[in-house]
């Protein structure tokens, strides 16, 4: 597993994981309730220069995670080009990448115990009633940690496709990667079970 959180030192680093939580929904609201052009290429060009700011290592991997989004940007420039509606997909663009960037930045400077720790509190209300939450806090954990390693195994089955085919990879890497997420699926529910499974988390939260 891998942290997702910058090793580059911000003064977000040090903001309470519920106030950059609370924030970026009230962005994303804000986001999707704007329709200016003008509006979504200040945001955007706002958010280039919240990742500038610390330094060029930390531009570099904000913008790693926006490049995951092209094929969606292309799909998206594509309709709009051909139904001629190019400024209505340019905001729907903007807009995405700005609220996948900022989402992307509270990942960077904040560490996944704390926005965990976030999770739980806002799950206490679900406790009270006699439900079992550490399911719902190890899932976010899991996701968040694991999607950028399924998506590096990706690539790399692609690469390797492309180096032993002129064919395109496409559908022909599905089953591989099925088998390699269910492969780690396995070790981490060994992993799980190695230390006592969600009965010991409950004892030791």
């Amino acid at each position: 597993m891998i942290s997702l959180t910058s090793p580059i030192e911000t003064r977000a680093h040090g903001w309470p994981a519920g106030l950059k939580l609370g924030l970026l929904c009230v962005a994303t609201i804000v986001l999707f309730k704007a329709e200016s052009l003008i509006f979504h290429l200040t945001a955007f060009a706002g958010l280039l220069m919240a990742y500038a700011l610390p330094g060029t290592v930390f531009l570099k991997a904000g913008l790693r995670a926006l490049k995951l989004l092209w094929p969606f940007v292309a799909l998206v420039a594509l309709y709009h080009i051909v139904t001629r509606t190019s400024v209505e997909g340019l905001v729907i663009i903007l807009r995405m990448l700005t609220a996948v960037g900022l989402a992307n930045l509270v990942t960077m400077t904040t560490r996944l115990s704390d926005m965990i720790a976030v999770v739980r509190w806002l799950a206490t209300p679900l406790r009270a009633i006699g439900l079992r939450t550490e399911y719902l806090e190890t899932a976010i954990a899991l996701v968040i940690r694991f999607t950028p390693v399924l998506i590096s195994k990706g690539t790399h089955l692609t690469e390797a496709w492309r180096a032993r085919s002129a064919r395109r990879p496409g559908w022909r890497i599905i089953l591989p990667f099925t088998v390699l997420a269910l492969d780690d699926a396995d070790h981490i529910a060994d992993a799980l079970r190695a230390r006592g499974g969600f009965d010991a988390m409950k004892e030791n939260p």
